[in-house]
């Protein structure tokens, strides 16, 4: 049997982690330089917001009630790494799908 691990909304959940006031609230997390939404809490995708959504066009009330952040890519691995170790304690046979998909065999 395989199993597809996968991470739910991983870099706000990532970010989430070390900062818990984030925690209920719609999180975006934006590309490099900020140009775009690369990922989306719960809330934030409850507001209409779009994966891939230039941050400048997205309106002026959703700026105001949503937490915008920089991407942070050591933190992602990081946490990618964590996830990866954790999956080993329970098979030896986790494969590396993305930054945050597996496939462990049992």
């Amino acid at each position: 049997m395989i199993a597809l691990v996968d991470c739910n909304n991983f870099y706000v959940s990532c970010e989430r982690v070390f900062d818990p006031r984030l925690e209920g609230r719609p999180v975006g997390v934006l590309s490099n330089n900020d140009g775009c939404v690369v990922a989306r809490s719960n809330e934030f995708k409850a507001l209409g917001v779009e994966m891939g959504a230039a941050m400048h066009l997205l309106p002026p009330d959703i700026r105001r009630r949503a937490v915008l952040l920089s991407s942070n890519y050591a933190l992602y691995g990081d946490m990618s790494r964590r996830v990866t170790e954790t999956l080993g304690q329970f098979s030896p046979h986790v494969e590396v799908y993305s930054i945050d998909e597996s496939f462990v065999g049992f």
